[in-house]
């Protein structure tokens, strides 16, 4: 199935995707799939990030090409970091670069929303615990990021989070294929086989730290080739059966 949240003039809420029309949801489909009222054209809706977010738990260092390209070594554990809500952005949503960066990096992901409560999951078990997938943007102020010594603030910054376009599940997410493009052209591909920790270790890791409530989205890495976006590039993230996230980038904040 495939659900969207979205914008109709005031109202906003989540839909169950039937071809080219929508079927307004009484509330977020983890929750319980329950339609409402009358069919709506696809078309006609402006599509929000299909998260409703606690938290935002992403991963860095999942694919082994990526972390030899940052030349900082390849990590004996995950490595770990949030991203505050306030980073969501939506599909078609401008990135805004900060004036504090001279340097703002697209980075392509698969990202999964949580169903259920999740705390100490096992590995075999993870699975029970994940309603959904998507495509996650984790942009980045690299400078930043290297100044810091840590990444809290290169990845914090308000709409850094693009996610989108829906919310997909009943999808095997162990070997599909990544893309980032920038103005049409291919700068990151690669397949979730090449991550170093899966999906199932990567949520058990998570878990025995902290507890995700349904509704938190967590992402799962880049691949090589992450590099600097400008003003005017429209930059887009490809996750094989999902869809298409794409994103255009403004000046710097007023």
């Amino acid at each position: 199935m495939k659900f969207i949240r979205y914008a109709d003039g005031p109202r906003t809420g989540w839909a169950l995707v039937e071809g080219p029309l929508a079927r307004p949801l009484t509330q977020a489909p983890w929750l319980g799939v329950r339609p409402e009222g009358h069919l709506l054209p696809l078309d006609s809706l402006r599509l929000l990030a299909p998260a409703e977010p606690t938290k935002i738990v992403a991963v860095g260092k999942n694919y082994r090409d990526h972390a030899l390209e940052m030349n900082e070594g390849i990590p004996e554990n995950p490595i770990l970091f949030l991203k505050p809500t306030t980073a969501l952005n939506d599909p078609d949503g401008v990135i805004r670069r900060p004036r504090l960066s001279n340097r703002v990096d697209y980075e392509a992901e698969l990202a999964f929303v949580i169903g259920k409560t999740a705390r100490r999951v096992k590995p075999e078990a993870a699975w029970d615990y994940i309603f959904g997938y998507t495509c996650l943007n984790d942009v980045t102020a690299r400078d930043i990021q290297k100044g810091d010594g840590q990444w809290t603030r290169g990845k914090g910054f308000d709409g850094f989070a693009p996610v989108g376009p829906w919310l997909v599940t009943d999808i095997d997410p162990s070997n599909l294929a990544v893309t980032a493009r920038l103005n049409g052209q291919v700068k990151q591909a690669s397949r979730t086989a090449q991550f170093m920790w899966p999906i199932p270790e990567l949520l058990a890791f998570i878990t025995a730290c902290m507890t995700l409530l349904p509704g938190d989205l967590v992402t799962t890495g880049t691949p090589a080739g992450i590099g600097p976006m400008k003003p005017g590039d429209v930059i887009e993230v490809e996750v094989e059966n999902i869809g298409i996230l794409r994103n255009t980038v403004s000046e710097e904040y007023p």
